[in-house]
């Protein structure tokens, strides 16, 4: 059976094994969508190499197929990745009335400003908890600039009909960063100069900086007043260039990989910057204050299994990695906690309460918090021998196979096919790793 073409409701045994070796990092998902949607709107044809395919990277090619870019895959320079050829009219244009945004909250919000350039209806769909993920800040924004846009009670289908003008854009810092994205790919193209205020403390800024910075070698200028990040000029009339680049390795992939050495015997993960942006880069400081043996080279990082120590985990600006963190807290001394953490209700599920009621089926002591979790650490291992589910989360599915390593028996896991959304290929390097699976249905 081919692991990497798993049913999203998939159930595979997983036997205790400790993980041991050396992985490739799969491409940045995050950096994957911001490189394909600016050569999308370029005038003119990229080459995007270096991509993981992936479910919620398919959802953005076909928004960009509705906007009138062609969307090709062509031969990759390196083995197991796909590059994309990607030619664009330089500015939106209706090529599609709906578009079908999978599972992908990325997709989604990044698309809905874009969608409200072309001043005719364009309705987003999509599936699973993405249907109800709060889109409240864009409403506010259309209520103001009088753009007609029609929901089934705020949820998705969500028609949008209007022409986005410029102007003066508010949203609070604790909302998803992604809504700051989203206006950022979508102002520089109209026809005047906007401002991005952030009335308090942005919440995962790193993911704004990985726009810019994207949004920058795509020749397009936004200024970060004073390097704040609580205001944004972005100057209109401006028109992305066409180029080639190659997609930075993913640290949110990798940061499953660090927590197997930790919890196993030794796991190196190549293809890794520690130049990146990415917020998610901050898993190898936690796991060095947990105590983890972590050695770096140029392009990989490497961890030595051994007994990690409680900490406190601030989760504001690296939610992704937090239920892996979760499983390595589970298997440490003391006492951790995990706070500023409430954004992770409302990702593909209640991340929270999805690690809290897994974890514990395992055998382990988490107590859910409102805004984070108090993870009672047992280093000796986790008991297993039960069924848990994956809460239809790629994440979730992930974590509890890096925590099943550490199990006295094997457990049964639901729901394994949702890796698929992110990281199609993590059971076949799993299995590379060592990890030991039976694929029951």
């Amino acid at each position: 059976m081919d692991l990497n073409k798993l049913a999203q409701d998939a159930t595979v045994k997983i036997y205790p094994a400790k993980l041991r070796g050396t992985v490739q990092a799969p491409s940045s998902k995050s950096m994957g969508h911001r490189e394909i949607i600016c050569a999308g709107l370029a005038a003119g044809t990229s080459i995007v190499d270096n991509i993981s395919m992936s479910k919620d990277i398919e959802a953005t090619m076909r928004c960009l197929k509705a906007l009138d870019a062609t969307v090709d895959e062509i031969p990759s320079m390196l083995p197991g990745r796909t590059a994309l050829q990607i030619t664009g009219t330089g500015r939106p244009v209706a090529a599609a009335d709906y578009v079908d945004c999978g599972e992908s909250g990325s997709t989604l919000r990044f698309f809905i400003p874009l969608g409200a350039t072309l001043n005719c209806p364009l309705t987003f769909t999509g599936h699973g908890k993405l249907v109800s993920r709060p889109l409240q800040a864009y409403y506010d924004i259309f209520d103001e600039q009088l753009i007609q846009y029609f929901t089934d009670g705020g949820n998705l289908p969500l028609t949008v009909n209007g022409r986005l003008r410029s102007g003066i854009f508010k949203l609070p810092g604790n909302v998803s960063s992604q809504f700051v994205s989203g206006l950022l790919f979508a102002l520089p193209l109209l026809d005047g100069d906007s401002v991005i205020e952030i009335t308090s403390p942005l919440e995962s800024a790193a993911y704004v900086d990985m726009t810019l910075q994207c949004l920058a070698k795509y020749g397009v200028r936004v200024t970060n007043e004073n390097g704040a990040h609580r205001r944004y000029l972005v100057p209109g009339r401006q028109r992305y260039r066409a180029q080639s680049s190659r997609v930075e390795g993913d640290w949110s992939q990798a940061a499953f990989w660090l927590a197997g050495g930790s919890l196993g015997d030794k796991v190196a993960c190549s293809g890794v910057d520690f130049a990146s942006l990415q917020g998610d880069k901050a898993v190898v400081e936690i796991m060095e204050r947990m105590g983890a043996s972590i050695s770096r080279s140029e392009n990989a990082v490497a961890v030595r299994g051994g007994v990690t120590q409680a900490t406190v985990i601030d989760a504001a600006n690296c939610p992704d990695i937090i239920p892996v963190l979760t499983a390595v807290a589970a298997l440490s001394e003391g006492i951790t906690k995990i706070v500023n953490a409430g954004r992770l209700r409302i990702k593909e599920c209640d991340r929270l309460a999805a690690m809290t009621s897994e974890l514990n089926k395992m055998g382990a002591q988490i107590v859910e918090e409102d805004e984070g979790l108090t993870v009672y650490g047992q280093p000796g291992g986790l008991i297993g021998g039960v069924e848990v589910d994956a809460w239809n989360d790629h994440r979730i599915a992930m974590s509890l196979a890096i925590a099943a390593q550490r199990c006295f028996l094997p457990i049964v896991l639901h729901g394994a096919g949702s890796v698929g959304k992110s990281y199609p290929a993590f059971w076949s390097d799993y299995c590379a790793l060592g990890g030991k699976i039976e694929v029951l249905a």
